[in-house]
């Protein structure tokens, strides 16, 4: 899947730096938001295949801005990133749209094994 766009959005510049690095070496065009806040505009302007979505964050968290997105029927795939992994969190954040959910800490591995399987999916289902 080489050169597929994939958008990180993570208030942590450290763990941002390095999933665009990674990815990136991965075959990704990868960008990448700081906050949920600008979400809906980047979307608007940049179209991802995926996106990566913290959900502790300030201004707009992660639950909001995905909750917004598929409040306006946008079906971009989504990957929770998130230190909040408790059984609720999980159930909350499959429940209002994500496609996966990853708790933090992480293997980037595992994340890439991830991302790839819901880009499988994705082009697995035809267009309605």
């Amino acid at each position: 899947m080489s050169g597929t766009k994939i958008l990180v959005v993570d208030d942590d510049v450290e763990l941002r730096d390095l999933l665009r690095e990674y990815l990136t070496q991965q075959g990704f065009a990868v960008s990448v938001l700081h906050d949920g806040d600008g979400l809906a505009a980047r979307l608007e302007r940049e179209r991802p295949a995926l996106v990566v979505l913290d959900l502790i964050m300030p201004k707009v968290d992660g639950l909001s801005a995905l909750r917004d997105l598929r409040a306006r029927n946008d079906d971009v795939p989504v990957i929770l990133l998130t230190a909040r992994s408790d059984e609720i969190d999980r159930i909350i954040g499959l429940e209002i749209g994500a496609d996966d959910y990853l708790g933090k800490p992480f293997s980037p591995r595992e994340l890439l094994a991830r991302i790839n399987a819901v880009l499988r999916r994705r082009l697995a289902v035809p267009a309605s």
